[in-house]
Parts: structure tokens; C-alpha cells; sequence
């Protein structure tokens, strides 16, 4: 499951996707019903949305969801790299490879890598956080271990897969029931993740995306300037080394605006390569598309044309699966501020980029991106916390943990002179009680963090700030968790050490700018 990353910096960023539908491979995005029903579906429309396929993946999130302290809705949307149609076959070799340049039909695993979060409020402004692919982070549902974020759902489906084998489920069922196991997995893991209620979430894999935009085509996009992405083949040398990866998705525009294709669009908005940040500029790439997609919606008589609507109901039917709590009529009266133009997309920040296990990662720190999703989305960032989370916002994701019993003993290995006192101060100001701070007797390449008995969840957390995986230890004292910073710990500045809490007015720090709805957008 593992994946090797193009050169890439911060900077850039990810998916997008507008009200309810996400696609497919590194974050394809789509279409919301919401965006249709809340620009006038009559009422036979959305109720004949009752054929999309439902889900019972909520089930678990709910039973630990934090409260809400409004009446905002969150929804998960979720783009599947899969080339898998809906009951486990493969999509046409020909369909993958010669229409949409998107490789293998065999590659692809089950990768969410468009995980967008859409926070609608009561009133108000729209917003859209992304998480990036590959942010290291405690994942849920499967081994419960530090992983990409996007491989929740694959770890969780094939360990669910296993068990339903040797209980004889076998074909299309086997295929359900798994994928059942990997959205629990990957819902649980965001909400936890961000310390915020999912109410609602939407898959779609490569197909649905494709299929979307065939039933829209042409849609329009803007470059800043002109993209050349040729198909590079994979090379090797006499010993099988890889001396030139494969990648590039053909795309060749020129700058402005450009009418696409479906299989242009799924290009577009697939680019990595000959982008200056890779895989994190692909994302302004996603969100410009959804922009674009919402513009054409409501500009160009889409939601007048019922022959348009029903091709792209008939998708929806097709491609799309939602939890089965969702009312979509309902949710229709309810979001009238999807369209319009009121909807702003924002890709969540990493701290730095480093290589864990042999994979290229990004390291983020959690604390950090939970203030900023509760100012962003308007939750007080001292607010009381909610079910769920640690008692003051602890950094990583698990479950109910007290901050303010467990003792954190910090000792420094690292070549950064001062850091376990660092260290111990950030960690105190996040609600645990400072321990030990002192010199390390030796000097380890990586940070280690070690727990007593009682301790458990609170390293699960903690360990997640460094990158790094908690294991227990007989001598560490019962309620402490031992930190021995290693060499890959960097200064607070670069480390992502959390700051004091901004201001109400303070400008969040994302990666990138925002790309707003309502028009056409310009990227790179």
C-alpha cells in the first residue's frame, strides 16, 4: 500500500468538492446534488435520488462523534482511487489506459485521495477544508497504527476482507461488506483527526468521476500559464532498478481559459508532474474544477435543462454512495448558500515533509489543525471540548483521553540544543502535566515515545505530533509517556510546535491561498 511520492513542497494543495459528490484518482472531484437540489431540482427530482446506494459506514463515528454547538452540518466527501466498478470488478483495461490515460486497471488499490470536508453553517459562508493525502496520522478501524491518511480505508478493507473469507462471503457481497469497513475506517480516522462531528459523507471512485463529467462537458478551466505533461514511460536498468518513473497524464493546454473534455477534465485535475509542489499544487488544480463545475451549474442552465439533470442523476444513481441517514430533500432546503458562488475551498497545512517506513509522508501536527478548523468553521478556539477528545485538545486523534493525568517526561537526543524544555512546555500547554526534562543518554536517529500503564491513548496521541509510533514499556512509570527526541526533531518553527491560539482576526495558515466559488478561477 505503500506509495513513493514526486518532489513536491508546501505550498500547494489539495481537493475540493462541492457539495456531494467526490471522485476519484488523486483526489477527483464532482458534482454536489446538493448544488442541483438547492438550485431548484422540483421535488420528484430529488426524491428519485432515493436510488443512490446507502451506507451504513456512520454507524460507529456517531456513537463518538463530538457535539455540535450549532446547527452547521459537516460533510465527508470522499474520492476512492479505485479502478474497481462498484462490486469489486475491473474497470476496461482499454477505458483506464486508452480514454483516460490513468494507468493500470489493477493499480490504484483502495487510496481516498480527495478527503474534503464541507462545514455548512446555519448562515453564512460555505467552507471547504482539505486533507492532504498523505499526512501521517493515527488511523482507525484496522490496526490502529500511524499510516497515510489515505490508506485507512485499504487497511481497514483488507483486514475486514480477511475475516469475511473465512466466513465464506465471497464475490460481489465480499466486495460490499469490506468496502463497508474502509469508509467506517476512514470517517472515524477524519473526524478523530479534526475533533469534529461527520454528519454525512459521499464516495465516488475514477468512473464516477469520469461519468460526471461526460454528462457536464464541455467545462471550462483556467491556467496561469501554459502545461505540457507528457506520458513518461517507466525505464530500467539491467539490474531492474527504476532509473525514470512512469507518470504524466498527456495533458497539453494552453494558458487561459481551455473548454475540456471528461477525459481531459480527469486529466487536469490528475497532474503531479511538471508542477512546481507535485502532488499538493495538483490540489488548486481540483478545487479550480469544482469552482468551475459549480459556475456551470448555475450560469449555464444546467439546472433548467431536465435532460441534462436526468443524465446526471442517472451518474449519481450509478456512481455515488451516501450514508443512508441522509435526507436529501431535506438537505436541499437547507443549503440554499451552495450555490451561488458561496462556497470557499482551503487545504489544511502540513508541517514539513519527511520519509517514515520508506515512505515519503507528510508531518502534521493535529493540535494544530484542529484550532484551525474550529476558527475556520467558527467554533471559539478555547471552546469546551467535545466528546471524544482530549480534555484541552491534546494533539493527535484517539479517543477520550485525560490530558491532565498523564505525565510527560521529555529527554533530548536531538542536536537541538534546549528541546526537551521546549518540548515539555508545548506539551504542558496542551493540558499535560510536565514531567522530567533532561538530556538523553543516547543519541537515536528517530523520536521514540514510550508509554506506561494507564498511558496508552494520550502516546497514541502524542506520538502522533512526531511522526513517530507509541509502544509500551514496563519502564516507563504507570500515567507517563516518555519522549526521547531523536535526530529528525526539528526546532518548533519548522517542527509545527503549536503557537499560541490566534486571534478571532488572525489569518489562518493553510496551504496555499483559498480558490472561491462563483466564477472561473486561474491556477497554475
Amino acid at each position: 500500500m505503500a506509495e513513493q511520492r514526486s518532489a513536491r513542497r508546501p505550498g500547494g494543495r489539495r481537493p475540493r468538492t462541492a457539495p456531494l459528490v467526490v471522485a476519484g484518482r488523486t483526489a477527483a472531484l464532482g458534482v454536489s446534488l446538493a448544488v442541483l437540489a438547492a438550485g431548484g431540482f422540483a421535488w420528484y427530482t430529488v426524491n428519485d435520488l432515493n436510488g443512490v446506494t446507502r451506507s451504513h459506514a456512520l454507524d460507529e463515528a456517531r456513537k463518538n462523534a463530538p457535539k455540535h454547538l450549532d446547527k452547521s452540518i459537516n460533510i465527508l466527501l470522499i474520492g476512492l482511487d479505485s479502478r474497481k466498478d462498484m462490486d469489486g470488478n475491473d474497470l476496461p483495461k482499454e477505458f483506464v489506459q486508452d480514454e483516460l490515460h490513468a494507468g493500470s486497471s489493477e493499480i490504484g488499490g483502495y487510496n481516498t485521495n480527495s478527503l474534503i470536508v464541507l462545514h455548512i453553517p446555519p448562515s453564512g459562508k460555505v467552507q471547504a477544508v482539505s486533507v492532504p493525502r498523505d499526512d501521517w496520522v493515527q488511523t482507525y478501524g484496522a490496526d490502529g497504527k500511524m499510516h497515510k491518511v489515505k490508506e485507512a480505508y485499504g487497511y481497514a478493507k483488507d483486514a475486514a476482507e480477511q475475516k469475511l473469507r473465512a466466513k465464506g462471503v465471497k464475490g460481489a457481497e465480499l466486495e460490499h461488506q469490506s468496502r463497508e469497513a474502509g469508509r467506517s475506517a476512514t470517517i472515524q480516522t477524519v473526524q478523530k483527526l479534526l475533533d469534529i462531528p461527520i454528519d454525512h459523507f459521499a464516495e465516488v471512485n475514477l468512473l464516477g468521476f469520469y461519468d460526471i463529467a461526460k454528462a457536464l462537458e464541455p467545462i471550462t478551466v483556467c491556467l496561469n500559464k501554459p502545461v505540457n505533461d507528457p506520458i513518461v514511460s517507466r525505464v530500467t536498468d539491467d539490474k531492474g532498478n527504476v532509473t525514470r518513473p512512469g507518470g504524466g497524464t498527456g495533458l497539453q493546454l494552453p494558458a487561459g481559459e481551455s473548454q475540456l473534455n471528461a477525459a481531459q477534465a480527469l486529466s487536469f485535475v490528475r497532474q503531479r508532474h511538471n508542477l512546481t509542489n507535485g502532488d499538493l499544487d495538483r490540489t488548486h488544480r481540483q478545487q479550480a474544477f469544482i469552482a468551475s463545475v459549480e459556475y456551470k451549474l448555475k450560469q449555464q442552465g444546467v439546472l433548467d435543462d431536465l435532460g441534462k439533470l436526468q443524465a446526471l442523476l442517472d451518474v449519481v444513481k450509478k456512481d455515488v454512495v451516501i450514508d443512508d441517514d441522509w435526507k436529501l430533500l431535506d438537505f436541499a432546503q437547507q443549503a440554499p448558500n451552495l450555490t451561488g458562488g458561496n462556497v470557499e475551498f482551503n487545504t489544511l497545512p502540513i508541517d514539513k515533509f519527511a520519509t517514515i517506513g520508506g515512505q515519503e509522508v507528510n508531518q502534521v501536527d493535529p493540535a494544530k489543525l484542529r484550532r484551525i478548523v474550529k476558527q475556520l468553521f467558527g467554533q471559539a478556539p478555547d471552546a469546551a471540548p467535545a466528546t471524544g477528545t482530549g480534555a484541552t485538545g491534546a494533539p493527535g486523534a484517539g479517543p477520550a483521553v485525560d490530558a491532565g493525568s498523564t505525565t510527560v517526561d521529555v529527554q533530548n537526543g536531538s542536536p537541538v540544543s534546549g528541546a526537551a524544555g521546549e518540548e515539555s512546555k508545548a506539551l504542558a500547554a496542551l493540558g499535560y502535566r510536565a514531567g522530567k526534562a533532561t538530556t538523553a543518554d543516547t543519541r537515536p536517529k528517530s523520536t521514540t515515545v514510550k508509554y506506561g500503564a494507564g498511558a496508552k491513548e494520550a502516546a497514541q496521541q502524542i506520538a502522533a505530533r512526531y511522526g513517530a509510533t507509541a509502544t509500551a514499556s514496563t519502564a516507563v512509570a504507570a500515567g507517563h509517556v516518555q519522549i526521547v527526541l531523536g535526530a529528525d526533531y526539528t526546532a518548533p518553527a519548522a517542527s509545527g510546535a503549536p503557537a499560541a491560539d490566534p486571534s478571532p482576526t488572525a489569518t489562518l495558515q493553510m496551504q496555499g491561498p483559498p480558490v472561491k466559488a462563483g466564477g472561473v478561477p486561474c491556477v497554475d
